[in-house]
């Protein structure tokens, strides 16, 4: 008998295959086994130069963004030390002086 993955969201062992998917009857999530080894490899963060972002950077904001249920604003060229990078809607979490604990999109940020 062959060894089926469990399954990636809900880590249900009841998986099966269905042509060249694997369906998960638990939670009816489906995936391919290439899918599987994608998401296996470990995503890389970019800032808006192209430059890979780790854990622990210096980052710069290169626009000025507006704080969300507040009138204040990050300035443009406000630096940013000791970067955490975590998966979810905004890629970093950090620590502004003035402003306290942030998230912040790679998109807005470049590495110094």
């Amino acid at each position: 008998m062959s060894t089926l993955p469990n399954c990636p969201k809900c880590n249900s062992e009841y998986t099966y295959e269905d042509g060249n998917q694997f369906v998960c009857p638990e939670c009816a999530y489906e995936w391919t086994a290439a899918s599987e080894v994608e998401e296996q490899e470990e995503k890389v963060y970019r800032d808006s130069n192209g430059n890979v972002l780790k854990d622990g950077d210096t980052i710069t904001v290169i626009k000025d963004l507006k704080v969300k249920g507040s009138s204040n604003v990050v300035k443009m060229g406000t630096r940013v030390k000791n970067i955490k990078l975590v998966d979810g809607d905004h890629d970093i979490d950090c620590k502004i002086d003035g402003f306290g604990q942030m998230q912040l999109k790679t998109e807005f940020v470049k590495k110094i």
